[in-house]
């Protein structure tokens, strides 16, 4: 009986809610996602309205890891996390044992479609694995736009606290603040979701995606607003995050949202094709045929390729996400010095996929 209703409400309002969604698309402008990332930046570095907080770190002795988009569920075929739930306990107990402070960058629990005592029941074991961290105050929680409850419900703290044993602020955003004697860097670390109107917008907005049209969505089977399952949405937001950060001075952007792991405001795609053309330069036959079969299949997980990738400024990064369909997580590592971007796979663990000293020649600007 359930399913019939639910089958007539689907054919009934599929495309009436679809056609809401398009005239109102999550899908933001640049100048919404300059304004609202601006405008967080700034509340942050000057303590405005609690949006965040300013951690100034010593990229040599302190340890960051940077993991986002879990979309925890309640373990039943919608659960995007399920499949990487070992793989992220097994990472969780390695950054642990090294000592990191482990930065979660939204939608690490899936509330569009779910309860969240449900999520925290059939989770309990990456909620016990994140709580060794907030017990020795190495934890920083950020919202998403699936996650948005954190935010807006009266009652986040007291769920909070009861999932980690004491009280825990909720971010919008944290600003990591690298130095050495000479120079500096701002690290704006944030979901991404930043400029989307319906869930960066007024408390009225982020209360109405949250327990109506979220779940409306999620009923009828309408999910456009994921942009982690549309390349076309992948392409315009980690354009619009890349655009503003080359623009600002002295600040780097890592956000997570859009599930594609980007390092240096390149993709992995792009970056091979630089290394394509580095090694026919150097006429190493054996690397382009390494490089030549890997790009097939890069090309079938996102073939959008930026005009500009031999010109881009390495100011945006992106940690990918936690619900990669075939078990392994992406995150970003601040470590010895060096960014890295990391995946852990379910076969071989961690593997370093990129990395670079994090206050180069080229990049020592003096932060604002």
């Amino acid at each position: 009986m359930i399913k019939w209703i639910r089958s007539c409400f689907q054919w009934l309002f599929h495309k009436p809610v679809l056609w809401l969604s398009e005239q109102y698309s999550s899908a933001p402008q640049q100048a919404d996602v300059f304004a609202a990332l601006s405008h967080l930046y700034d509340s942050i570095i000057h303590n405005e309205n609690a949006k965040g907080q300013v951690k100034e770190i010593d990229s040599h002795q302190d340890r960051i890891i940077i993991l986002s988009d879990m979309h925890k569920g309640t373990g039943d075929g919608s659960d995007d996390f399920e499949d990487a739930a070992v793989n992220y306990l097994r990472a969780l107990h390695y950054y642990e044992e090294q000592g990191y402070h482990l930065v979660i960058l939204g939608d690490s629990e899936e509330l569009w479609e779910n309860n969240l005592l449900g999520v925290m029941l059939h989770h309990a074991a990456s909620f016990e694995a994140e709580k060794k961290f907030v017990v020795r105050n190495a934890f920083t929680k950020i919202y998403g736009n699936h996650d948005l409850f954190w935010d807006n419900d009266p009652f986040a703290p007291i769920y909070l606290k009861k999932i980690y044993g004491q009280a825990l602020p909720i971010h919008a955003g944290l600003v990591l603040r690298v130095r050495n004697s000479t120079s500096a860097i701002d690290i704006l670390c944030t979901h991404g979701h930043q400029g989307d109107r319906q869930s960066d917008g007024n408390a009225f907005s982020k209360w109405f995606v949250s327990y109506i049209w979220g779940p409306i969505q999620s009923f009828l089977d309408v999910n456009i607003n994921r942009p982690s399952n549309n390349d076309v949405e992948k392409t315009k937001h980690n354009r619009m995050m890349y655009a503003w950060s080359a623009q600002q001075e002295g600040i780097w952007l890592i956000t997570g949202h859009t599930h594609q792991p980007v390092f240096q405001s390149l993709t992995h795609l792009e970056r091979l094709y630089l290394q394509l053309e580095e090694a026919t330069r150097k006429k190493d036959e054996s690397v382009i045929q390494t490089i030549l079969t890997e790009i097939p299949r890069r090309q079938r997980q996102y073939r959008f390729v930026n005009e500009a990738f031999h010109t881009m400024k390495p100011t945006y990064f992106n940690t990918g996400c936690c619900c990669f369909a075939n078990g392994s997580i992406t995150g970003i590592e601040i470590a010895d010095g060096q960014i890295r971007l990391i995946k852990w796979n379910q076969d071989e663990g961690r593997v370093l996929l990129e990395q670079e000293n994090i206050l180069s020649t080229d990049d020592n600007i003096q932060a604002q």
